[in-house]
């Protein structure tokens, strides 16, 4: 395994290229591309918002917002990291029978697309940060590491599922659907605090909870992420890329006479 990572870690320029390749695609480097990656989460916002205001009888105001546009961002990041990922490995059959790297790359790579993806976002959650007055204090610096356990998570389920998706070739069919349902379970239409006694049992199930949680914690209230949230999510977070890793591993070798 050390000998694997070293290797991965060796051809990480391969899952670069593989990133920028798929953004140019995404027509990123545009932009119009630009602009519309940064509409449809906003629009989505914007939809959300109208929506949980109405039910909520106009209760809900500009800090609510600010939560459910950075919500929005980051589980938009989670769910296209993990659309793309699932499909990496069945979408390079002929890179995988043709090339020797490290398979693991593959799904990596749309992470970091992903990512990559999520970047332009901030600049537009920074204005409706400032134009609603939220704090802007030293401890939104923790949403740094709280973003790189949602990441860390992320990248152990994009693991798990591309290699499920060589095996059974319908959960690319089946995963927008669950991925909604998921959003619709983690604290992004409210906060975390707002979950009634009888629904918490989901949120402690939800692998996503704590590092949204604590996300909004961090940039919507100004303070620290509490510790227990934190420590749920590094539990996740490490689960999910230790799982996922070794797994993907072990089957990593079998993947071309499924292909």
């Amino acid at each position: 395994m050390r000998e694997y990572l070293r290797q991965a870690w060796r051809r990480r320029q391969f899952a670069r290229e593989l990133s920028r390749t798929e953004l140019r695609a995404q027509h990123f480097d545009t932009a119009l591309g630009q602009l519309w990656l940064l509409l449809n989460p906003l629009l989505l916002t914007l939809v959300y918002f109208v929506l949980v205001d109405i039910l909520r009888h106009g209760t809900r105001g500009a800090e609510f917002f600010a939560h459910l546009m950075i919500g929005l961002f980051a589980f938009h990041f989670f769910m296209q990291a993990v659309l793309q990922g699932t499909r990496s490995v069945v979408s390079s059959g002929k890179l995988i029978l043709n090339t020797a790297f490290p398979r693991v790359l593959l799904p990596l790579s749309s992470v970091r697309t992903a990512f990559w993806r999520f970047l332009p976002t901030l600049p537009i959650y920074a204005v409706v940060h400032v134009a609603t007055g939220l704090p802007i204090q030293p401890e939104l610096l923790w949403a740094i590491p709280v973003f790189a356990l949602l990441a860390l998570f992320t990248a152990g389920m994009t693991m798990l599922l591309s290699v499920a998706q060589v095996y059974f070739r319908d959960i690319s069919s089946f995963l927008p659907y669950a991925l909604r349902i998921w959003m619709y379970g983690s604290p992004v239409l409210y906060y975390l605090y707002e979950v009634p006694e009888r629904f918490r049992w989901i949120m402690a199930l939800n692998p996503l909870a704590p590092a949204l949680g604590a996300w909004s914690q961090v940039i919507t209230k100004g303070r620290a992420p509490s510790p227990g949230l934190l420590l749920a999510a590094l539990g996740w977070g490490v689960g999910a890329i230790i799982v996922g890793g070794l797994f993907f591993v072990s089957r990593e070798r079998e993947f071309a006479t499924r292909l």
